[in-house]
């Protein structure tokens, strides 16, 4: 259809209304914005086809086109799913509106016939006496305008998430991966020097570690069987992977969102560093390295134990002037820097930024991964049947998509799923819960609470165990527990998580579980609907998960280093 006779069907659907406004490729009067930048908050517009990726389906013209509406007039709405039980049947989208009561449209996934809208579409009460509302009329020009789009524009099904290509990945410069290799696994960047980045986050585990909630700085050994030595206190969440973290999409990091791409305080993230985050990092991921260094629990140490442990007793930013003079006056590591960044000429022109971006060009190149049999599959290769039944299930009556969508299976975004809560938690200062509250501790947003991040589920199957706390074990408990949140919660009991053993923190490891009225807040916020699969499917929708693992990506490309230029330790090596 072209755009001529589709703007004319919209206009005798529309029946004159105006308030809602349809843009065709780039038209100047609406911004021309995709569904990610409005769910994101980055753009204006109040309703924007191709619909929010979480309704499982995406509105497009037939090349391609992502079509924002705009308009002053338009009566904001909030559209939410219901499940497409098969990609056949109807999309129904439950639309809340001003005034009482919920309506209801459905629109075909396929382009649908001129004189099939009168069945096609129930819009519920649509009266219209001259004693209704104005807002109410304007609800109803938006739903009528909303099934006019689903037959004036191409409606396709989210049947698969969206292929990955190398260039959704910023560039990665292969002398700075080379230096990050190595700091990576240095435990010069820890304040008692005997830990690394990859202890937490080791080749030999995925990029994980394999724990619910990680042993960190005073820990020993690597993986699963990390004794917890002498920790003061455990990681407070489970170490997330690092795969495809390089990918263009990717603007909000760690289990809470604390960091982001945002400009709000000069250095282009909103971080909890603030203002006192550098200037120059090159990406989210050069943000995202810099924190680890700064955490007690993780790498600094506690302030009585080394410089940089005191040093961050003061001031976030304070450890980095540190951490980069241990770096640059190793002869080695000063040479490189001199000859893999241009405006380096002296090592000690060498700070904390070239140390970041460094240990970010290692990260997004060494865990770039899209070979599996998932990506196979995306170019005409068939999936297993259990894994291809699975996809099918992820992708209809599972509803898994709603938050696993794009190429990398994450909308970015938060929801609440009543894990149980364990270990220290993480929280504001001045909560005297021992609890994790997720996103609100960043937000400050009631509605936030208990919320976290979506993770990716490329190479879900390789970085057990799952939920922002390790609660489950295994894929198959997982999707139990999301397929009934609240039930789980109930049954769940603390055999149930394998913590390394520390006498000293068991009578507080779950205090906040024992606690009757923090269980009752945290079961109580849950964003999703209780479903039911049988154990057949729940084993198809496993297969299709493990799927998603690559194959010679998920070895890496550079690798563990043997040795490492300060002369420390690597764990795992020889």
């Amino acid at each position: 259809m072209g755009d001529l006779a589709r703007g004319h069907l919209l206009d005798d659907l529309l029946e004159g209304d105006r308030r809602v406004r349809v843009a065709a490729d780039g038209a100047e009067h609406v911004p021309h914005v995709g569904a990610h930048e409005v769910r994101r908050g980055h753009a204006p517009a109040h309703l924007v086809v191709p619909a929010d990726a979480r309704l499982r389906a995406r509105m497009a013209l037939e090349r391609g086109t992502q079509i924002p509406l705009e308009s002053p007039h338009i009566v904001p709405l909030n559209a939410e799913a219901e499940r497409v039980h098969d990609p056949d049947q109807l999309l129904r989208i439950r639309v809340a509106g001003p005034g009482r009561g919920q309506k209801r449209l459905h629109c075909l996934l396929v382009p649908p016939s001129l004189h099939q809208i009168t069945r096609l579409f129930d819009i519920g009460d649509s009266r219209r006496g001259e004693s209704e509302s104005k807002g109410k009329r304007a609800q109803h020009g938006i739903l009528r305008g909303f099934a006019a789009l689903c037959l004036a524009l191409r409606l396709t099904t989210t049947a698969s998430a969206e292929p990955i290509a190398p260039e959704d990945f910023l560039p990665v410069d292969a002398a700075q991966a080379r230096i990050g290799q190595l700091l990576f696994y240095d435990p010069l960047l820890s304040g008692n020097r005997n830990i690394s980045c990859g202890t937490c986050h080791h080749h030999d585990h995925a990029g994980t570690d394999g724990l619910p909630l990680g042993s960190g700085e005073g820990g020993i050994g690597l993986g699963p069987e990390r004794l917890a030595g002498d920790i003061i206190k455990r990681v407070p969440r489970n170490a997330p992977a690092l795969f495809n973290l390089g990918h263009r999409s990717i603007d909000v990091l760690f289990h809470d969102g604390r960091l982001s791409v945002d400009d709000a305080f000069g250095n282009g993230f909103n971080s909890p560093a603030e203002e006192w985050l550098p200037k120059g990092l090159n990406d989210i991921v050069a943000a995202q390295a810099l924190f680890p260094l700064t955490s007690a629990a993780e790498m600094a140490g506690q302030p009585e134990e080394n410089e940089i442990g005191g040093a961050r007793n003061d001031r976030l930013d304070n450890v980095w002037p540190i951490v980069a003079k241990r770096v640059r006056i190793v002869p080695e590591y000063g040479a490189m820097f001199v000859e893999a960044f241009d405006h380096i000429d002296t090592p000690e022109q060498v700070t904390i930024v070239e140390i970041a971006n460094a240990l970010s060009a290692f990260i997004r190149g060494e865990w770039e991964s899209h070979d599996s049999p998932y990506d196979a599959w995306l170019a005409g290769r068939p999936l297993p049947a259990m894994a291809e039944a699975g996809r099918q299930l992820f992708f209809g009556k599972a509803g898994c998509a709603e938050c696993h969508s794009g190429p990398l299976f994450t909308d970015q975004r938060f929801h609440a799923l009543a894990l149980p809560h364990f270990g220290p938690g993480r929280t504001r200062m001045f909560d005297p819960y021992v609890r994790d509250v997720g996103r609100m501790a960043e937000s400050d947003r009631l509605e936030d609470a208990y919320r976290f991040r979506t993770p990716s589920l490329r190479n879900v199957a390789l970085t057990a165990p799952y939920g922002h706390n390790g609660a489950y074990r295994t894929l198959a408990e997982m999707i139990r527990h999301l397929l009934d949140p609240q039930a789980s919660f109930d049954a769940w009991t603390p055999e149930r998580v394998d913590l390394p053993d520390v006498p000293a923190l068991a009578k507080v490891d779950f205090i906040a579980f024992q606690d009757r009225r923090e269980r009752a807040r945290l079961r109580d916020r849950v964003d999703l609907e209780p479903q039911t699969l049988t154990d057949g499917e729940i084993l198809e929708l496993e297969a299709f998960l493990k799927a998603l693992t690559g194959t010679q990506s998920v070895k890496g490309r550079l690798g563990r280093p043997d040795h490492v230029p300060s002369g420390l330790s690597v764990e795992g090596a020889e």
